[in-house]
């Protein structure tokens, strides 16, 4: 898990199991696992990585797809 940029937009879609990091968690090691719901972020990109709320209402960053 060494990917520095995160997946794009287009690379994620409901149903895929992702890593994401919460807002809270920012800079540190506290990521959490979780099935993606709805994606929140229009944008293609997004430095911290797309935005996504999870099936267990989590919202956070996606930094890798599993």
């Amino acid at each position: 898990m060494d990917n520095k940029n995160p997946p794009k937009r287009s690379e994620i879609k409901p149903g895929d199991a992702v890593w994401i990091i919460e807002k809270e968690n920012y800079g540190t090691d506290n990521y959490k696992q979780g099935i993606v719901k709805e994606i929140l972020t229009s944008k293609e990109n997004h430095p911290r990585g797309v935005k996504v709320r999870l099936t267990d209402g989590s919202v956070g960053r996606v930094q890798w797809l599993i």
